[in-house]
């Protein structure tokens, strides 16, 4: 701890609940081997429901089924969701039918996609976990750290035929992941049979400490002019600085973050802070001194006010960047310069430096499934079974077939067309980038539909832009079933935020890019109020808009809402 009285120090915090249940776990431990094996309930205990998620797994019901079971007398059908690490959204074809085989075995017969690269089986039950997590672990894959309070999936530009230098920001995704990783042998011991430790006395966790972060923790990485991560939406925020091809280092975003909760105003959605530059040799050791700052100094008594955002606004930027360079011992040098786009995906077949081929994907808000009329998970699968691509995950619930050599693109395209999958190409501008979490009926947290409903609004929203004259226009539209930000609502042009089943939050005027925040325009809309209130923007847009110009930037410069925080950069 610094002992310099010019820098802030931390303060004492009243522990939250939470934060009492950690300590009390030994290590993560908890009595999760005996919540599992409990046969009288489908659900664990209520500090077992804490601890789980650092182990990837949250419990859920079927809120569809959630009254009728109550007047039946009958407690809810618990399952669990599992959410599988996958550092950068790089996976292997025989990862990628493994899942395939635990979702149909163990699972609701789907994957999803999600907004942090990762993998999302639903519907397991309690009796099934361990089975799930082992046959993840049979092609080394697991669940450690994709919830909870810690570093989560690290995410990265995945798509090497964008840029030269991909390859080696995803493998630094991979660095970071595996560095920050907890070191406790929990997850092992619960869920693949192995030895328990006894009392936790070989459990040392020297970045995170006995009682972990304050709250959840994420870092994304990006190489311009792709913001396809959305880095300043994250805690850390690392931008590829590239010259000749050349990966020289990175600037370093801080203090990004989406969530907010209804009626408190002490709670917001956050761009983060550009900092500053740091050379590729020492960027992980600034990483891990940001995460050990925000251990330090992060609230632990109130979980609302305990992410970095809180903690840096707190402290002030400038406040929170002394203690970090006291602790590392050099200054950061001042950001370089760089330009991003565009945060959404790019689609089609793209050739690497390498020689190899990667084909971007479109996959309507992450959901791997088959519909009678659309059998995307079984083409997936026959694609898988050639074994001739990886499978990268991007962060806007899309998908690419990666490392394809020359002679095997027909094969892929073979299978491509048999099933017809979604040429992005035909979409419409509105679609081709729109995301939406999970929502009901499985999120605990959500008030309103999402994924299950904005298909069927945008449909209805196209007809509107058709009219005008709008159809191949990109405009990013978001939706999400409550403000926790899980689709990252905050930064769509539309932004659309459920506060009661049927009726929404209307934001307006996000950057394109992924650099300024949206502003509330309207609340609680059902349907028709939406496309009421939207109709005449579009037909505004047609007629006023300058060249160019996108639906975000033009709300802003009409002054229809006042712009929010843009991000900010500090050296």
């Amino acid at each position: 701890m610094s002992q310099n009285k010019n820098i802030p120090q931390p303060q004492e915090w009243t522990p939250s609940e939470v934060e009492h249940i950690k300590i009390a776990s030994n290590y993560l431990r908890g009595t999760l081997k005996e919540s599992v094996a409990d046969n009288v309930t489908g659900s664990i205990s209520d500090d077992d429901v804490q601890l789980i998620k650092f182990h990837g797994s949250y419990q859920q019901t079927d809120r569809d089924l959630d009254d009728e079971r109550k007047r039946q007398k009958l407690e809810p059908l618990y399952s669990f969701m599992i959410r599988a690490r996958v550092p950068a959204g790089v996976s292997t074809s025989e990862q990628w039918v493994a899942l395939d085989e635990l979702s149909n075995t163990y699972g609701n017969e789907t994957m999803k996609l999600t907004t942090r690269q990762a993998y999302q089986l639903h519907g397991i039950i309690k009796k099934n976990l361990a089975a799930t997590m082992q046959g993840m672990n049979k092609v080394l894959m697991d669940s450690i750290a994709a919830c909870g309070d810690v570093n989560r999936n690290v995410m990265a530009t995945s798509n090497e035929g964008l840029s030269p230098v991909v390859g080696e920001v995803s493998d630094f995704a991979k660095t970071i992941s595996e560095h920050l990783l907890p070191k406790t042998k929990a997850y092992h011991e619960i869920w693949l049979n192995q030895e328990i430790v006894q009392g936790g006395e070989e459990t040392i966790e020297p970045i995170y400490g006995k009682t972990y972060l304050p709250r959840k923790f994420k870092i994304a990485l990006a190489v311009p002019p792709y913001n396809d991560t959305d880095i300043f939406s994250n805690d850390i925020g690392l931008i590829a600085i590239v010259e000749n091809d050349e990966l020289l280092g990175y600037n370093v975003s801080l203090g990004g973050g989406l969530g907010k909760t209804f009626g408190m105003d002490e709670t917001y959605a956050r761009l983060g802070d550009v900092i500053g530059y740091v050379s590729k040799d020492k960027v992980l050791q600034v990483v891990e001194e940001i995460v050990k700052v925000q251990r330090d100094y992060g609230n632990r008594e109130n979980r609302k006010l305990s992410r970095l955002k809180y903690t840096i606004d707190r402290l002030t930027t400038e406040g929170f960047v002394a203690v970090l360079e006291d602790r590392l011992g050099f200054e950061l040098e001042t950001s370089k310069p760089y330009e991003f786009t565009s945060n959404g995906d790019v689609f089609g077949w793209k050739k690497a430096a390498s020689g190899k081929w990667f084909l971007g994907l479109y996959v309507e808000h992450g959901r791997i499934k088959d519909t009678d009329d659309y059998k995307l998970k079984t083409a997936l699968r026959e694609i898988a079974d050639l074994h001739v691509s990886d499978f990268r995950l991007t962060g806007n619930q899309g998908l690419v077939l990666g490392n394809v050599a020359q002679k095997d693109k027909a094969k892929v395209d073979k299978i491509i067309e048999k099933y017809g999958l979604t040429d992005a190409g035909k979409l419409s501008g509105i679609r081709k980038h729109a995301l939406a979490c999970v929502a009901l009926n499985t999120c605990t947290m959500a008030f309103a539909e999402a994924e299950r409903y904005l298909p069927s609004l945008v449909t209805k929203i196209e007809t509107l832009l058709e009219e005008k004259g709008l159809r191949d226009d990109e405009i990013l539209i978001r939706m999400t079933g409550c403000p926790n930000g899980c689709g990252r609502p905050f930064l769509g042009e539309i932004g659309l935020v459920g506060r009661a089943q049927g009726h929404y939050n209307l934001y307006l005027g996000a950057g394109f890019s992924g650099d300024r925040l949206n502003t509330l325009y309207k609340e609680m809309l059902n349907e028709e109020q939406i496309l009421e209130e939207l109709d005449p923007l579009f037909a505004q847009y047609a007629k006023d808009r300058n060249e160019s110009e996108k639906f975000g930037d033009f709300i802003i410069r009409q002054k229809i809402v006042e712009p929010k925080k843009s991000i900010f950069v500090l050296k």
